[in-house]
């Protein structure tokens, strides 16, 4: 016990042994809450306090789950095969596994990664002959998702004009499409799991009782059905018989929230602390991580939101070095500098591998790429495409889903006719028009088939046929091999000039089989607490990896170079050296954020977060003209900048003429430098302000650039949309 327990400062050490009490940990960034988490799961079991099957641990991210169970095996001489520890879509696919009969799920369903949903939505459209300009697939995605993230179905959505009711019939058409054909999206998995524990008393008392501890990483990031489900299965949701509650251990950073766009809800923190009467809140404050300077930075940045739950990052590592920050002329001049600052750092001995440039869009990398380009400084975008995302893996998983289940419509077309086999469009929306009238997934329509078209798509269900028979008693990773030669996709991408690549993808799906095996066992393990559930094949259990995988937002392939990201991809991540870009007003705090509710203190946070990436060297940058559109911007500089101590920061002088070759074309109004910080609010008037216009109505500035005769403001005027106003021409009065 001394041994599990030892190196834990007196903050962790309390939070580890606490009673079996609802908890709020503040867990700061770099303090270690990962350790926390997972000794307070040792600490629990090796005290006799609950089995390891008495345990679930909810986690964001398969790293972050893989990560928690290897340090446990570490700690204790346990088997740590079958405990539920995962994210909140992998546990809910265990759920529905053993209990997909009361879900109203076939055993074999199968899971739509993203780009699959988008593909089942198109095909929905096609089917219903609806304008797919009028009502775009992803924005009917994005609306559907939202909308079960918030734990409604159709029936419950708020209809409030034409558009939206079509919308929401659109919705329970696909609904319909999914449950004939086996299949469930992201958002399918936590909606369905819910009602059906909401629904079923027996199963939602039995996991009640067996999980008499629950802990949450990330707490800040959950949205409002993941609230709701850890409250159902915690026993405080409400339901008569619930029997006592599980102890409930939430870590977060209510800091560091900001995945709005994705319907986390910050406020769930709060409400947590409120509703279960949390009597236990403990701030993990010493930071392990970043300097002193760097983390002084970050607190007093962050002292500027309201409503937090309060905390101070303090480190023993001492200041360190003072804040770099620089202004450029340009964007290319601020790319130039921090490329060139990072090519010194590379010679002095810095891996590249620790070095991140950071920005706040994505638009911001071209600049950066072309640079590292042009200077020869390996780098990589972190979260490109990702493996089980690669057209050639979605291609033989297709049909090894077809395997599994052959009324899965979406993999069925996307490998019909893929290699070629001279099935055309028309005939594929004959089969489907078949299939919608009937009734039937697209393999039992196929034969309403006649002629050419018809022999072509019977020799593919002969085909899949074939390879369900030759693969029923192979070992999986001999299934995955046959399936690529048998297919005909390794001899499509033999005569692909550029083929290589993607060949060796395809053997590298092969050796995820065998490691998925190697870890995973040759059969799924069975759950102690129901030993009659149905198991699934190994088939099946190796494509729900393989899209819970493609779902995940962590990527890397381990290449040492130069890290590119946003921030919102950076979170949960840490570099020796972190460069901070385009620290401008409208770029970062973005331009949107004036016009959301809170959105200037979720902005707030996000610089927060990337402030907190550094260990050891923190750069900043901006630059007093960028191109957008094709046109040059004269910027502000971020107002963030100035809620930093200026005495941590040591300001790089910026250049006072332009520093851009030929090749960069800018506009001829590019060519007068500007002054720092001077083109800030044109005509007294400032970013953020309350205008009025006799023609527009009210809106808000979010931009300002030039002076004298040539400022002019954008403003954000809601309903009229946003618009480039001339000061000399345009009456504006302030509100």
């Amino acid at each position: 016990m001394s041994d599990l327990l030892a190196n834990l400062n007196p903050e962790q050490l309390q939070a580890v042994t606490l009673p079996p009490q609802h908890a709020l940990i503040l867990a700061g960034a770099g303090s270690g809450k990962t350790r926390v988490l997972t000794t307070r799961i040792a600490w629990l079991i090796s005290t006799g306090q609950m089995g390891p099957h008495a345990v679930l641990a909810v986690t964001f991210t398969n790293k972050a789950a893989k990560e928690m169970l290897a340090r446990l095996s570490a700690m204790l001489p346990i088997n740590t095969r079958g405990m539920w520890i995962g994210t909140f879509h992998g546990l809910c696919n265990r759920l529905l596994r053993a209990h997909h009969k009361e879900a109203g799920l076939p055993s074999l369903f199968q899971i739509l990664d993203s780009a699959d949903q988008l593909s089942a939505i198109k095909r929905l459209l096609k089917n219903l002959n609806v304008d797919d300009e009028k009502f775009p697939p992803r924005e009917l995605m994005h609306f559907i998702n939202a909308h079960k993230d918030q734990g409604l179905r159709p029936a419950q959505a708020e209809v409030w004009d034409d558009y939206t009711r079509r919308r929401v019939e659109l919705w329970a058409e696909y609904e319909g499409q999914c449950q004939r054909e086996g299949v469930v999206d992201f958002a399918e998995l936590l909606l369905r799991t819910y009602e059906l524990l909401s629904r079923n008393e027996p199963l939602r008392r039995h996991y009640q009782e067996r999980f008499r501890h629950i802990l949450v990483d990330e707490f800040q990031d959950t949205n409002r059905l993941q609230y709701a489900w850890l409250k159902l299965l915690a026993g405080h949701d409400g339901t008569a018989g619930a029997p006592q509650g599980a102890a409930v251990f939430a870590v977060g950073d209510d800091d560091q929230s900001i995945y709005a766009f994705r319907g986390a809800e910050v406020g769930n923190m709060r409400d947590f602390e409120r509703e279960f009467g949390v009597q236990n809140v403990i701030r993990l404050e010493q930071n392990y991580r970043s300097h002193g300077n760097i983390l002084d930075a970050a607190n007093a940045l962050i002292k500027n939101n309201q409503g937090r739950l309060g905390k101070n990052l303090w480190t023993d590592q001492g200041a360190g070095e003072p804040i770099r920050v620089f202004e450029g002329f340009s964007d290319l001049d601020e790319a130039r500098w921090i490329v060139d600052e990072a090519r010194e750092l590379i010679r002095e001995g810095v891996s590249r591998d620790q070095i991140a440039f950071l920005y706040r869009s994505n638009a911001q990398s071209r600049v950066l790429e072309h640079e590292l380009f042009t200077k020869g400084v390996a780098y990589k975008v972190y979260g490109g495409l990702r493996f089980f995302e690669r057209q050639e893996i979605k291609h033989a998983l297709a049909y090894l889903r077809l395997l599994a289940n052959p009324d899965d419509d979406t993999a069925f077309l996307r490998v019909v006719n893929f290699p070629t086999r001279g099935i055309g469009a028309r005939s594929l929306e004959n089969l489907q028009e078949a299939a919608h009238r009937s009734n039937s997934p697209l393999y039992n329509a196929a034969a309403s088939l006649t002629g050419k078209a018809g022999a072509a798509v019977g020799a593919f269900i002969r085909l899949i046929e074939e390879l369900r028979r030759e693969t029923e008693n192979l070992p999986l990773p001999e299934v995955v091999e046959h399936i690529i030669e048998r297919s005909g996709l390794r001899q499509h991408y033999l005569g692909e000039k550029e083929g290589q690549e993607r060949l060796e993808n395809l053997d590298e799906l092969i050796n995820a089989a065998a490691s998925f095996i190697a870890e995973e066992g040759a059969m799924p393990v069975p759950d102690p607490a129901t030993p009659d559930a149905p198991l699934p094949s190994p088939l099946a259990s190796f494509l729900a990896h393989a899209s819970l995988e493609a779902g995940d937002h962590q990527a890397g392939d381990g290449q040492e170079a130069v890290q590119l990201m946003t921030v919102h991809a950076a979170k949960g991540l840490e570099f020796d050296v972190v460069f901070i870009s385009g620290l401008e007003q409208g770029l970062f705090p973005h331009e949107n954020s004036v016009m959301e509710k809170s959105g200037e203190e979720e902005e707030r946070r996000l610089m927060y977060v990337a402030i907190t990436r550094a260990r050891q060297r923190l750069y900043m940058s901006h630059a007093q003209t960028r191109m957008l559109h094709g046109q040059t911007r004269y910027c502000v500089p971020s107002a963030f900048l100035d809620e930093l101590p200026q005495e941590l920061l040591l300001r790089v002088n910026a250049r006072s003429t332009p520093a851009y070759d030929n090749s960069y074309s800018r506009s001829p109004r590019a060519a007068a430098p500007v002054t720092a910080y001077e083109s800030a609010a044109p005509a007294g008037l400032r970013v953020g302000q309350n205008v009025s216009h006799a023609k527009f109505g009210q809106g808000v500035i979010v931009a300002t650039e030039g002076r004298g005769a040539d400022a002019r403001v954008q403003v954000n005027f809601g309903a009229a949309g946003m618009k480039w106003l001339a000061l000399e021409f345009a009456k504006l009065t302030p509100l």
